[in-house]
């Protein structure tokens, strides 16, 4: 039984709990620029979005953008818009996710149970790899698992703890904003399946309504009303124009990038297990609890324990519906992680007070610690192949030596934390463990390869060779070229074949020879440049980047055949 003061003690223990998260998920932001695949892109679209001033249609370069709705790219340029910096605001909105995710699942938490409850689920959450891992990318991943964290915690308090029509109708109106985040803000929805079972088996603890059908309509006006602030605007301008490029945008965003993404998968297959991979290498070390905490959720919902129903079936409906199609990424199972740990919260204690546990954990902190010491000594004394492709791909001296000591370092970082707490604690010695990992590793690493990973040093290697007077051409370019460069270069769209994007860099080449450069990557070199000619600028995400000018062209080589 949880008392007054024990509750105090919890409420206040959140906060010292979120100052550490902030901590943990803001270490090293302003320490790196954006790094592929995803980041770039979107920090492109936000910095065109305000320099251009057209917010309704997100553009990559010269090309509209059409593979996800624009709600991040907004938050990303109002970011960089109030703090004037592009280097750190871009992190900034999955920061600000990341830490609203926390408070909505421990004020979650705090209805359906109580603070202590509320402030495990928390830890919970914060202790899982992916849910760093993730909030520590400008993706848009974080924002969506915000909004539908809000969107379920609605809907929980209110089927459980109600009738509050404000939380319900707040959460179909975070569903909706997770529509126009990425699509599946739906899915919040599917928590009105196990309330309604639970409902009809007149489950104790389900809030009970009578008459009040209007108020249930009125969610799904919620739920539309953030979807059609975007969606008509952008219609009646798209249709406006009524181009075929507008129209194009619009088909391929309401369309393919939806129903047929879902419908008809055309990458990333996978077989139909695949997330139950994902749940027990990501989710660790959270997802070592579900097997122990098996029993207590059969028992809880044998007495018909409502609290622990909704969250596990949402788990499971989720779990279902994105195991469906072919197409399948280990990011989108993650919104099911809060309910994950809003369900496990209510039985850890009963694992806390087991001496066994503890040893346990301490344990898997001093494992974890070893694992790293032992892979940075051995990449630093014996060179394996692994360790040069890594090296050389990021293009690291001395065989990545200053890498593999970082290594080492997260190694003595868990080392340390189990000394400091023994077994006794080994559960705090685990938890501070990860924390100071996921700081240290950031802030050791993210100078260290960031010139490579946002190939900032290729475009100012580029910037150099050109000269003061050179004017610069991108062929099958990646975005974070364009947004590195250090002067406006010149671009022929992205998604066009790169042989048509050669022909166009030649002719424009062609017009002011002796002052005109072209960036290509080397897939995309072509029978009509010589090279013997080119300049190899260097290898960033595992692409080799080429310069060259107008004397590699082949002389009388018909650029048709490009």
């Amino acid at each position: 039984m949880t008392t007054i003061d024990d509750d105090t003690r919890a409420r206040r223990m959140f906060w010292w709990f979120m100052l550490a998260a902030l901590v943990v998920l803001a270490a090293g932001i302003g320490l790196r620029d954006p790094w592929p695949p995803d980041e770039p892109r979107f920090a492109l679209v936000a910095h065109q979005m305000l320099s251009s001033g057209q917010w309704l249609f997100p553009h990559r370069g010269i090309e509209l953008y059409s593979d996800k709705p624009p709600l991040l790219m907004w938050c990303e340029a109002i970011t960089f818009w109030l703090t004037g910096g592009w280097r750190g605001a871009f992190l900034l909105p999955s920061l600000l996710a990341g830490l609203g995710s926390l408070l909505v699942v421990y004020r979650t938490g705090r209805r359906l149970w109580n603070a202590r409850i509320g402030l495990l689920a928390a830890v919970l959450l914060l202790a899982a790899i992916q849910f760093v891992d993730v909030i520590k990318h400008a993706q848009i991943d974080p924002l969506l698992l915000f909004w539908v964290t809000i969107g379920n915690a609605g809907l929980l308090v209110h089927c459980l703890r109600g009738p509050d029509w404000r939380a319900y109708w707040l959460g179909c109106f975070a569903a909706g904003l997770g529509v126009i985040t990425k699509g599946v803000g739906v899915l919040v929805l599917l928590m009105l399946l196990p309330y309604l079972f639970a409902r009809l088996r007149q489950w104790p603890g389900v809030t009970q309504t009578r008459g009040d059908g209007w108020r249930w309509a009125a969610g799904a006006l919620a739920f539309l009303l953030p979807i059609a602030l975007w969606l008509v605007p952008m219609l009646v301008a798209a249709y406006g124009f009524n181009t075929p490029e507008y129209i194009a945008y619009v088909q391929d965003l309401l369309f393919r990038q939806t129903a047929q993404r879902y419908a008809n998968s055309w990458a990333h297959a996978e077989p139909a297990w695949f997330f139950l991979l994902v749940m027990a290498r990501d989710w660790f070390p959270v997802c070592l609890l579900i097997p122990l905490l098996l029993p207590a959720w059969r028992d809880a919902l044998r007495g018909r324990e409502a609290r622990v129903l909704l969250p596990l079936a949402w788990w499971l409906l989720a779990l279902l519906f994105f195991s469906i199609p072919s197409g399948k990424r280990e990011i989108y199972l993650l919104p099911a992680l809060p309910m994950v740990v809003l369900a496990m919260a209510p039985f850890v204690d009963g694992l806390l007070a087991r001496r066994w546990f503890s040893r346990a954990a301490f344990a898997l902190g001093v494992l974890m610690g070893v694992v790293f010491l032992a892979a940075g000594t051995w990449a630093l004394s014996a060179h394996p192949r692994a360790a040069q492709r890594i090296a050389a791909g990021y293009e690291l001296p001395d065989g990545g030596a200053a890498l593999w000591w970082c290594a080492i370092g997260v190694g003595v970082l868990f080392v340390l934390a189990a000394a400091w707490f023994r077994p006794r604690r080994g559960v705090l010695a685990l938890l501070v463990g990860l924390g100071a990992a996921w700081v240290g590793w950031p802030v050791s690493t993210y100078p260290l390869l960031n010139d490579n990973q946002s190939v900032r040093a290729l475009m100012r290697s580029a910037d150099e060779r050109i000269g003061p007077d050179g004017e610069l051409a991108l062929v099958q370019w990646r975005e974070e070229l364009l947004l590195q460069a250090r002067r406006p270069p010149v671009e022929f769209g992205f998604s066009r074949p790169a042989a048509q994007q050669m022909h166009d860099a030649l002719a424009w080449q062609a017009q002011a020879p002796q002052r005109r450069w072209i960036l290509v990557n080397s897939d995309a070199l072509g029978p009509c440049v010589d090279p013997a000619r080119v300049v190899r600028l260097g290898v960033a995400n595992r692409n080799a980047w080429w310069l060259f000018d107008a004397a590699a062209v082949k002389p009388g080589c018909s650029m048709a055949s490009q």
